[in-house]
């Protein structure tokens, strides 16, 4: 069973892979979180988590998914996986941390370093065509690693890129990053550009974009369920959405030909 979170597309195709690899059940954390979030580990069965790093920690929804999961992990094998656009700081003692208030340990934790997509405060951008293909490519070879290294169950594997200054990055600046930065209302819509496609509504993996008749623009919800994954940002055929002053930063999204958004597509008429 691998549970994950993804916004902009690199978790979810980790994920994806992984589950293709292990033949285990993959699922989607914000759907789950609609449910009662027990589960029942079969026989010799995987128990894996798959997230982005935010601000150098596991995302919110990621903490609280696990805070009211209720599952049968003793003597299952458990992995975790984030990705990231760089390092991860002490993202995974977090994490480790937050396994351990429910009884879980993760035997082998592991970080894949994937094309950036957090543009919002100042020096962080999207990077160049050349280091998304260095990356991907990379990415490809050493998440083939990783899959052998979970599908044989080895312990004890720790092969996760910290960073300088872990402890700064995660419990000085992560933690009221985390706590302040993770919103929405930040978020605008050029009027002249929007297309009224829907795209970003979309890809919004928590649904907190809407559109009608009397708004005519996307609209944020501002009910606190944004995780600042900016999908709708990077999704924006006409680069229509703004965070604050981000519109030179470039945009991101790893989806494949024909793949349709993770999201059901909602009307508008």
């Amino acid at each position: 069973m691998i549970f994950y979170f993804s916004g902009t597309g690199n978790t979810r195709w980790a994920a994806q892979q992984l589950a293709q690899a292990t033949g285990e059940r993959l699922l989607f954390i914000p759907e789950e979180m609609k449910g009662n979030c027990h589960y029942v580990l079969e026989e010799n069965e995987r128990l894996g988590f798959c997230f982005p790093t935010h601000g150098w920690m596991p995302p919110k929804i990621v903490r609280n998914f696990i805070s009211r999961m209720v599952i049968n992990a003793e003597g299952h094998y458990c992995y975790a996986l984030t990705t990231c656009g760089d390092d991860i700081g002490q993202c995974m003692r977090e994490f480790q941390k937050k396994l351990h208030s429910k009884g879980m340990h993760a035997d082998s934790v592991f970080s894949l370093t994937m094309p950036e997509s957090y543009v919002c405060l100042p020096g962080f951008k999207t990077d160049s065509k050349e280091m998304v293909k260095r990356k991907l490519s990379k990415a490809s070879e050493d998440l083939k690693s990783f899959i052998e290294l979970i599908k044989e169950r080895h312990t004890g594997k720790e092969l996760i890129f910290k960073g300088t200054l872990p402890y700064i990055k995660t419990y000085i600046l992560g933690m009221p990053f985390n706590r302040w930065l993770i919103t929405d209302k930040p978020f605008k819509v050029d009027a002249e550009l929007c297309i009224h496609c829907m795209k970003c509504a979309n890809a919004c993996p928590v649904g907190n974009i809407s559109m009608d008749r009397e708004s005519v623009l996307p609209y944020w919800h501002h009910d606190g369920s944004c995780t600042n994954c900016l999908a709708c940002y990077h999704v924006c055929p006409k680069h229509a959405i703004n965070y604050w002053d981000t519109r030179k930063k470039g945009q991101y999204y790893y989806i494949k030909k024909k793949e349709k958004y993770s999201r059901i597509p909602q009307s508008f008429s």
